[in-house]
């Protein structure tokens, strides 16, 4: 039976499309050729979806608090949908599938809840118009022969057809479904690989299952029987043909960026303009304040610093391409090795993609969830992984996603580094060359081999190992304990220097937070030279927020 557009739809339309990209992700992951054949779509949309679907899931446990019979209204659940997508997109597609709810959920929450019951099918039909719209305006430079042809098709399609929101929805689907099988006549690289285009195959899904939320289905199997099933336009056994000389075979950028953005609209403007010059597949999404970044390029350290010069970007995550973009014949085989590290700074961040890292970036006060850690994992496309968490209260997450991994097929070593600076000495001595057990006990030797300090900010008056601290005191934690207690920066980072420098040292590695002048790291290295002329000290900027100054010593 047809049900209204209303935000119990929306919530059922979440979870039945995760559902459907979750059956989907590993079919929709093998086709992806175009723009990077990095074989991640599926997954990519899988969790821009699940984002989606936790803040929908999340307005209506509000509502259950207040009391019985409270829920949402549609428009609420609409917006709660686009920003969970918004804040929760990965990858090309999900950044696109992220602006086409945004678009929808403009045109939806902005009539009244008995308009949509009354006129669900016309609002629908423009809402699918808008959303189009949106993602045109998103992406840098369009291609036709993607995701937004398969979109702008279904919205064609909606604007044509009268009746009920049901109705509307079917028509949308059924028309995404033939243009998809269009994709490979449209897209060189899709033609020669012999597959349709893996975002619009992802955006077939979600419309398949809003089609089942608005005819009354409420489970994954209702869904995959609301309508016939797609023809493949791929081969029968999931394996492209030979692709040849195509864009994304080889000579393109080598760094994916994504991170989320705190910005003006006029910021985005000049951000969008840099970016675009910098690199390919720039796609910027969002409105009213918050917005996504996603685009390849060469120097992630120069994508990230647009950013920051534009606003404040977080939950930065950079991915080195790696084979992915080295020329081939066929769809890429997993890389043999990859590093997963997580890290507090976008500094950080920079410094250990470019050393060839899948990186996690964090943001102060936050830890990444498990799941997060098994889809970098994923990401990095990898038969063998190391993952480095880089923070001792991540040991128990890091091996539950390491757990995970591994029941998936990943050979996975979990090097238990507690700090960034062990990371940074692990992936000193990564060599792919090496056997990966050789490789591991290398990475695991020369982490452990670096005693870690950070320098950090005492919020409130405590008790400590060093004495009582007062709020504002300048803590100096060796090891994770603190050791000493201090005024001032510089003087405080000295004095552990010192102590720790008295049982030895040949390296000393400063990784400075945000805000941290220069000339901290001037002072402290010609103090380690003064008391220790064999040492030398490397600097790097981390731009981490958690703690002023971290500091590592091998």
């Amino acid at each position: 039976m047809p049900q209204p557009l209303d935000a119990d739809a929306v919530r059922t339309w979440c979870a039945l499309a995760l559902d459907a990209l979750g059956r989907a992700r590993e079919e929709i992951d093998a086709i992806n050729v175009y723009p990077v054949a990095d074989g991640d779509t599926g997954t990519n949309l899988y969790l821009t979806v699940e984002s989606a679907a936790r803040a929908v899931d999340a307005v209506f446990d509000g509502h259950a608090t207040t009391g019985p019979g409270s829920r949402p209204g549609l428009a609420e659940a609409v917006r709660a949908m686009a920003h969970g997508a918004l804040i929760g997109a990965r990858g090309n597609s999900g950044t696109i599938l992220a602006q086409l709810l945004r678009g929808m959920a403009e045109v939806l929450a902005a009539a009244g809840d008995e308009e949509h019951r009354e006129a669900g099918a016309a609002l629908l039909g423009r809402a699918l118009r808008r959303a189009v719209e949106s993602a045109y305006e998103g992406v840098a430079r369009p291609v036709e022969g993607t995701v937004l042809t398969v979109a702008a098709a279904a919205a064609d399609a909606a604007s044509a057809v009268a009746g009920d929101a049901a109705a509307v929805a079917r028509a949308a689907h059924e028309r995404a479904r033939t243009a998809l099988q269009d994709t490979p006549g449209q897209l060189e690289v899709l033609g020669r690989a012999g597959v349709v285009d893996a975002g619009g195959k992802g955006l077939v899904e979600v419309l398949g299952a809003l089609v089942a939320a608005l005819s009354g289905a409420t489970t994954g199997r209702e869904a995959a029987a609301a309508g016939p099933p797609a023809t493949r336009a791929w081969q029968a056994e999931g394996c492209p043909a030979d692709l040849g000389d195509t864009p994304s075979a080889g000579g393109g950028p080598a760094f994916e960026v994504i991170y989320l953005l705190d910005a003006d609209d006029d910021a985005v403007a000049r951000l969008r303009t840099r970016l675009d010059a910098l690199g390919e597949s720039l796609v910027v999404v969002g409105g009213d304040g918050l917005w996504n970044v996603h685009v390849h390029v060469d120097d992630a350290g120069a994508a990230v610093e647009a950013g920051i010069d534009a606003g404040r970007p977080h939950r930065v995550r950079i991915t080195h391409f790696g084979g992915a973009r080295e020329e081939r014949t066929r769809v890429p085989e997993p890389a043999q090795r990859a590093v997963v590290a997580v890290v507090p700074g976008e500094g950080l961040a920079t410094l250990c993609a470019e050393a060839g890292a899948t990186v996690v970036a964090v943001r102060p006060g936050e830890q990444p969830a498990c799941g997060e850690l098994v889809e970098a994992i994923r990401r990095a496309h990898a038969r063998e992984v190391v993952l480095l968490p880089n923070d001792a209260d991540l040991r128990h997450t890091a091996a539950a996603a390491a757990e995970q991994a591994r029941a998936e097929g990943v050979r996975v070593a979990l090097i238990p580094t507690r700090s960034p600076v062990q990371g940074i000495a692990a992936l000193a001595v990564h060599e792919n060359a090496r056997r990966f057990d050789e490789d591991v006990v290398a990475m695991t030797s020369a982490a452990g081999a670096t005693r870690y300090a950070e320098l950090t900010v005492a919020e409130r008056q405590s008790w400590t190992m060093a004495g009582v601290c007062q709020a504002g005191d300048v803590l100096g934690l060796i090891d994770g304990d603190v050791a000493v207690i201090g005024t001032d920066l510089a003087a405080t980072a000295r004095t552990v220097l010192d102590r720790m420098l008295a049982a030895g040292g040949e390296m000393v590695t400063l990784v400075l937070g945000e805000g941290v002048p220069d000339a901290v790291a001037d002072g402290l290295r010609r103090h380690v030279r003064r008391g220790h002329l064999a040492v030398d000290t490397v600097v790097y900027h981390g731009g981490q927020r958690s703690a002023p100054l971290l500091i590592g010593i091998e």
